[in-house]
């Protein structure tokens, strides 16, 4: 698993999208891929009035990744620094091998390239001491990163509870 972590407070997030639209420019996609994403949940009705979540999905960068051992090429990689798990563009022909061994979907087709892209926490800026992109622009500032090591206990303890009875209404709603 890789050393840092990636969270969203899911109170804060409004679902503007801004995070994925920082992700796109940051790495320069075309429409289509869209490597950390927004999923909308609901409406549902809390306490007689509507509501809807916004859950962010990036890349989980896996501690036994499914995509890196299907790869044919050696393309998709993990850094053994940090356990960041990215794509090497280079060795990437396109075979699509890695979409299909994610059950995250994290891996995302580049029409434009015709090869494979994932978010990679963008590494390069985190190389920088810069957060990533969609972190850095979050309007919300609901997203939040850094090292899993300096991670505060209270921290995972709340975002712990708040899964664990989103879990809870969405078992209980079936």
């Amino acid at each position: 698993m890789s050393q840092y972590y990636l969270l969203q407070n899911q109170k804060r997030c409004i679902g503007c999208l801004s995070c994925e639209v920082h992700c796109k420019s940051n790495k320069g996609l075309p429409v289509g891929p869209r490597l950390g994403q927004i999923i909308p949940v609901g409406p549902k009705l809390i306490n007689q009035q509507p509501r809807q979540a916004f859950v962010f999905m990036p890349c989980f960068h896996c501690s036994e990744p499914w995509c890196v051992p299907a790869c044919p090429t050696g393309a998709m990689r993990m850094r053994p620094k940090d356990g960041i798990v990215y794509v090497e563009q280079s060795l990437c022909v396109g075979c699509k091998s890695c979409i299909i061994a994610c059950p995250w979907g994290a891996p995302q087709w580049n029409p434009e390239t015709g090869k494979v892209v994932k978010c990679d926490y963008c590494m390069d800026r985190v190389d920088q001491g810069l957060e990533p992109a969609c972190v850095a622009k979050c309007v919300t500032h609901c997203l939040s990163f850094g090292r899993a090591d300096r991670l505060e206990q209270s921290r995972r303890e709340r975002f712990a509870e708040a899964v664990a009875f989103e879990l809870t209404e969405i078992v209980s709603a079936r």
